[in-house]
């Protein structure tokens, strides 16, 4: 049996469920995991909570900063490794598992950079005293990630709860949880403190819901399902834990008439189907103005067609399979729901290989917007075109949906585009681009995709409490009362 959690800086073997991690591509057992007890969740928050109270970690901004770089350091020198199993366990082309693997580093390195340049805020008052604001970290952290992004999203959490000074107890997705095994080796050599840095593996049941409803954890941290992050922010409302969600998205790319046709179309195939469309903020509604229309939808059609399936490992390979068998029902089921509203199914669909959970990418016309296909997350190849005629309509059928994470606008007439965003109800909105997330910069939603922000300094101020240190040089006579 293979120790796999990690509690209080040991190695143990989960004493829960018995997982086999499955490879999308080949349907091949990848590893055995053994997830963690009830009992182990407990003491994986009873080793945080005293690694906290210990306060070698939270005292020390300068340890801080040098093991996250250290860990950086040490990631940059095995990042084709990390990539390939983030390729074999998520499914998702290498090409891209080495971004995911870059952009962990540079996260990772710009939160060591972060914490040094923090400094306690002094206001003198009026009454000759002196006014510290510090931000002081909130305590037990436990942090819960999807299978998408494993060790990305990971270390968007990771990163800005340790700069802050918080401990840690992180559950990975029960689907993916290879990477951040991996990773946790190399948080084990790095000399952080035992206890900083918990790792459990198991399900939401199992083991998410024990770490919301848990006394001593103070701060959940959850990247997921809109549903799942309703539940979660009502529980941990009873007790006023603190809580940031990163939820579900359903994102529109605008298309004006005057946008670059060849472009506009490269772009709305990244936006809709990178990372096999298993993205939050994929732009899976894309919006063309009408006058472009036919000739926009011929050349997406054609190109969408070309899009080359197969081995993720392939280096030419531009999509790989869905995540998971159940995963990819889930997306042919929203397939039916759109036959059976009366939307038409241009192209995709189609399972292909023999082993794998490969679909080709789908695009669906003649939708309206009360349609099922246009209002919820499908998470996967799966796009729905609408068409407007007028600016205002874009922008209403844009902020037609209860999601707001990101939207994209492109347009030759920045001004127009700018204009445009602005009204737009979103936390992230491109202009003439897509997907990239900047990590000095903060992502997060709007309306039901969620709560709080994560990257740059907001990312940094969302693990921490600001405390305010009135000092008084010396006793004075308040002159209240009569002596």
């Amino acid at each position: 049996m293979k120790q796999q959690n990690y509690i209080n800086g040991k190695w143990l073997t989960g004493e829960g469920y018995k997982r086999d991690i499955i490879n999308p591509s080949t349907e091949e057992i990848l590893e055995t995991v053994y997830e963690a007890s009830s009992k182990q969740v407990n003491q994986a928050v009873d080793a945080a909570q005293a690694a906290f109270d210990q306060g070698i970690w939270n005292s020390d901004p300068l340890l801080r900063a040098k093991t996250l770089q250290k860990i950086a350091d040490k990631l940059e020198t095995q990042s084709e490794e990390f990539a390939v199993i983030e390729t074999e366990n998520t499914g998702k082309p290498i090409r891209e598992a080495r971004l995911d693997i870059e952009d962990t580093v540079g996260c990772l390195r710009y939160y060591a950079q972060l914490i040094e340049q923090q400094k306690a805020e002094e206001i003198t008052q009026w009454d000759g005293s002196i006014s510290q604001v510090r931000n002081v970290p909130i305590g037990v952290c436990a942090l819960i990630v999807p299978w998408n992004f494993p060790l990305l999203l990971g270390m968007w959490k990771i990163a800005p709860a340790l700069a802050a000074g918080n401990t840690i107890v992180f559950k990975p997705s029960e689907v993916t949880p290879l990477s951040m095994i991996k990773m946790t080796e190399i948080i084990d050599e790095s000399g952080m403190p035992e206890g900083v840095f918990n790792l459990l593996l198991g399900d939401g049941k199992a083991v998410g819901e024990k770490l919301v409803i848990h006394q001593n954890v103070s701060k959940i941290s959850f990247t997921g399902g809109t549903e799942t992050g309703k539940a979660i922010n009502e529980q941990c409302s009873r007790t006023f834990k603190r809580v940031s969600l990163e939820l579900g998205g359903k994102s529109p790319l605008l298309i004006f008439d005057d946008a670059d046709l060849n472009l506009a179309v490269e772009w709305a195939i990244f936006g809709a189907f990178f990372n096999q469309g298993e993205v939050c903020v994929a732009s899976s509604r894309i919006l063309v103005e009408e006058k472009i229309y036919p000739a926009f939808l011929e050349k997406l059609v054609k190109m969408t067609k070309n899009i080359s399936l197969g081995d993720p490992l392939m280096d030419d390979t531009e999509m790989g399979p869905l995540v998971s068998e159940n995963h990819l029902k889930k997306v042919e089921s929203y397939i039916q729901t759109g036959l059976k509203e009366g939307a038409t199914l241009v192209t995709g669909g189609k399972r292909i290989n023999e082993k794998g959970y490969y679909m080709t990418p789908v695009i669906f016309t003649d939708v309206t917007s009360e349609m099922d296909i246009v209002q919820e997350e499908v998470f996967g190849p799966f796009c729905v075109i609408q068409t407007f005629n007028t600016e205002a309509e874009a922008i209403s059928l844009a902020n037609g949906t209860i999601f707001g994470l990101a939207a994209g606008v492109l347009s030759a007439d920045v001004v127009r585009a700018e204009r445009v965003a602005a009204r737009i109800q979103a936390g992230t909105i491109w202009i003439n681009s897509y997907h990239t997330p900047f990590v000095n910069a903060p992502w997060g939603g709007f309306k039901q995709s969620g709560l709080g922000r994560e990257l740059g300094p907001q990312g940094l101020a969302s693990y921490s409490e600001p405390k305010h240190i009135n000092v008084t040089q010396q006793v004075n006579k308040l002159g209240w009362y009569s002596s």
